[in-house]
């Protein structure tokens, strides 16, 4: 049985809404004033308030605001009681929120039409916040599963941290770390394009085919040969038109050279020096075009030496790509710096939790957009 809440001054008016509509068999409460409507809205959480305009203390333009910027009465509809009738009247109802109008003298079966579409609005908006809710479980649940997926911070021969933090969508981010051998480690860090589960079950599939390394004839110890051959496995004509951008890596221990290409990624970014005093930073990148975009794509590598004490950082773009509070955006730079100055000083902290809590202070404290993915490997 639906609930309807009449707010109103007028006994007589407010009674003969009462017996009305309950004789239309809906479950009708009455408040003879905004504050005791208000109360009672949020008490009973109606599906409809009708609401008298013109109220002492509280008119039911400040009732309807108050209503609206309730959450927990976010379906609710709000139909004003008026015997105003100009345009401009009504215009100032609807920006206040108003869903709909009743006119004075009121005419029943006008009243009940009303009524009725009213409660099917609330009905439909119930349903869609209900799937809302149950979508949202899902990429919760998705997120979950993906965080499960991703490695483990580790300490020796080489100390790696991650951070990741999904978005409230879910984004296709996805990145992994491990030993090709006693020598040679591998890294990478993806970017599935879009969001949702569309964008998060690629990175999986190229998860779980690097991991189990079935890509046929694939020299996993040299990165272009391995991008190579996932453009050739991921055509986005194939995967409902996804494609994704990647950071590929290879360090070899022994030798301190680290090989990397990229497809369409942002560079990965190498900070040195810091206990000499001689900071240097490298953007470390090659040409080349996000995976599954074009089969003719050619990916090549470079190769740097990795000095002692050395910090690598490989990243999305969802971790400089932030919204400040004017409109701009922060943007790649803006992150260098920031990793910079937080390897500038000996003193200072680069652990992963401080530079997110910069970030996160940056986008004042909102959900991210987009997936958080920040890996850091400390060489000593």
């Amino acid at each position: 049985m639906f609930k309807i809440l009449v707010i109103d001054d007028d006994t007589v008016i407010r009674e003969l809404l009462r017996r009305t509509l309950k004789r239309q068999g809906y479950d009708v409460s009455v408040a003879s004033n905004g504050e005791e409507g208000i109360e009672k809205a949020q008490l009973l959480r109606p599906a409809l308030i009708i609401c008298d305009w013109i109220m002492p203390r509280l008119s039911g333009i400040e009732v309807c605001r108050q209503v609206k910027a309730n959450p927990e009465l976010s379906t609710t509809q709000f139909f004003l009681l008026t015997s105003l009738g100009s345009i401009s009247d009504r215009v100032n109802g609807l920006d206040a929120g108003a869903d709909d109008f009743i006119s004075k003298p009121i005419e029943m079966n006008e009243l009940y039409a009303r009524v009725r579409a009213g409660l099917r609005l609330h009905q439909l908006s119930q349903d869609l916040q209900t799937q809302k809710q149950l979508l949202e479980a899902e990429l919760a649940e998705a997120a979950e599963y993906v965080q499960s997926l991703l490695p483990e911070p580790t300490l020796t021969p080489l100390k790696i941290e991650a951070k990741f933090i999904p978005s409230r969508q879910l984004g296709g981010d996805c990145f992994d770390y491990c030993w090709l051998d006693s020598e040679y480690l591998s890294i990478y860090l993806m970017d599935t394009a879009g969001h949702g589960l569309r964008a998060t079950l690629p990175s999986i599939s190229v998860l779980n085919l690097l991991r189990s390394r079935t890509l046929p004839n694939i020299d996993y110890y040299q990165p272009s040969d391995v991008l190579k051959g996932l453009n050739s496995t991921f055509q986005m004509s194939y995967q409902n038109d996804k494609y994704f951008t990647i950071w590929y890596g290879v360090y070899n221990r022994v030798t301190r050279q680290l090989t990397y290409a990229s497809a369409g990624h942002p560079p990965a970014i190498l900070v040195s020096g810091r206990e000499q005093n001689n900071l240097q930073v490298q953007r470390l990148k090659t040409p080349g075009m996000p995976v599954g975009m074009f089969l003719e794509a050619e990916y090549i590598d470079e190769s740097c030496e990795i000095k002692n004490s050395s910090d690598l950082f490989i990243f999305s773009d969802g971790v400089y790509e932030i919204h400040l509070p004017d409109g701009s955006l922060w943007g790649l730079d803006a992150f260098i710096r920031l990793l910079t100055d937080s390897n500038r000083d000996p003193r200072a902290s680069s652990h992963l939790d401080a530079i997110f809590n910069s970030i996160k202070t940056l986008n004042s404290g909102n959900p991210f957009e987009d997936d958080f993915s920040l890996l850091k490997i400390h060489f000593d």
